[in-house]
């Protein structure tokens, strides 16, 4: 089991980017305007740099609903491997199978 602290600085990090989503988003939009002006350009720039590090999507980390595990967590189910190992033993997983060939 993950530490609580670092599961929290998770939700935290994933309510500042959501936050500040609109605006980022906007910025980046001026940035990526050719047709503005340098100034304004590098201005936009320096917005987007002022803004808090934890407000970037880049900075989350996928973890296990259930563990917190930051690693070998499958996007599809929000589960660590080894929990999805679990589940998929017990057949709570409609479709999954252990492979066998």
């Amino acid at each position: 089991m993950a530490k609580l602290a670092l599961i929290n600085r998770e939700a935290k990090r994933r309510k500042m980017v959501e936050k500040f989503k609109a605006k980022r988003e906007a910025l980046e939009a001026i940035v990526n305007d050719e047709s503005r002006s340098e100034e304004d350009r590098y201005e936009a720039r320096l917005k987007i740099q002022a803004l808090p590090r934890n407000s970037s999507s880049v900075r989350l980390r996928n973890r296990c609903q259930l563990t917190g595990r930051p690693r070998g967590v499958f996007r599809k189910f929000g589960l660590g491997r080894s929990k999805l190992r679990d589940f998929v033993m017990r057949g709570e997983v409609p479709g999954m199978t252990k492979a066998s060939w």
